[in-house]
């Protein structure tokens, strides 16, 4: 698989997103860890998980657990795959969702972390969400101090506006090395924040970049040329429409999420395509 740049890790240019395997709907774990395992055989080296990523407040930590048991049991070298995760969310009154972005729960969210992944530090440390109870810059302050205290190698930031990108970038300086932002052919409206990671050499990593092209369904509107183009080159629209978000920048590095092997390994090919200038076009301006 061709690689990408976060920070000073290369990992492959299509990465995984956990979530589908922990929240509803939730695969069996031995399928579970197939999935994941598809995915390193496929060469994905970078995984995105989160604390949060479970049923309810009972689970909590349930796909950074998940995810620790499948490396485990992988046959193969480990050494090179980037587990980045996510504090920030909680999850009050069971399945409900919250926010505390406050210095005090992200070093204790840090903690429960590197327990719950087995490691000495988390290779990439993302604060999920603004909080507005927080200001931001505590927030960004708290991951500044867990790189300083060795707990963490890299600091990222998702659902991150300009502004907060532009501070994190002073807090943090080269440690912060990625900002994850929802960002799909239904959902563009993070392309102000994509540019500037291009501009400061941030990897931007889009969350739910499928959105809108499910598995099934019909793909018009907007979505009629990456059918088409699927179509015309033998390949699925999903493959189409993470190559076309690979073209945007070399900064990018799309997470789609996945239960079922198949899925992550037909995604993970996505990085083999690449769409000529008209193809590219016409994506543009669908």
């Amino acid at each position: 698989m061709q690689q990408r740049r976060i920070g000073a890790v290369r990992v492959g240019a299509i990465g995984l997103g956990g979530m589908p395997m922990s929240l509803g709907g939730r695969p069996d774990t031995d399928r579970a860890v197939r999935t994941i395992h598809a995915a390193l055989d496929a060469g994905v080296t970078l995984i995105d998980t989160a604390d949060a990523y479970s049923l309810d407040s009972t689970d909590f930590g349930h796909n950074e657990s998940l995810i620790a048991r499948a490396l485990a049991g992988y046959g193969g070298d480990t050494s090179g795959v980037l587990v980045a995760t996510k504090g920030g969310h909680t999850r009050p009154g069971g399945s409900e969702w919250g926010l505390d972005g406050s210095p005090e729960y992200l070093r204790a969210a840090c903690d429960a972390s590197l327990t719950r992944l087995g490691v000495e530090a988390i290779g990439l440390y993302q604060f999920h969400r603004p909080d507005p109870r927080v200001p931001w810059a505590d927030s960004i302050g708290a991951l500044r101090d867990l790189a300083d205290a060795g707990k963490i190698r890299m600091a990222g930031i998702s659902n991150a506006d300009p502004d907060q990108i532009r501070t994190a970038r002073d807090i943090l300086g080269d440690r912060l090395a990625s900002v994850q932002n929802q960002f799909s052919p239904e959902f563009r409206s993070s392309e102000k924040e994509l540019r500037l990671c291009a501009e400061l050499g941030i990897a931007f990593l889009p969350w739910s970049p499928l959105g809108g092209i499910g598995r099934a369904g019909d793909l018009g509107g907007r979505f009629r040329p990456f059918a088409e183009i699927a179509e015309a080159r033998g390949v699925s629209p999903q493959q189409v429409c993470l190559a076309w978000q690979l073209a945007l920048a070399p900064v990018v590095v799309p997470i789609p999420g996945a239960s079922r092997p198949e899925t992550i390994r037909d995604s993970a090919a996505a990085a083999d395509l690449t769409l000529d200038d008209r193809e590219l076009a016409a994506l543009d301006a669908a």
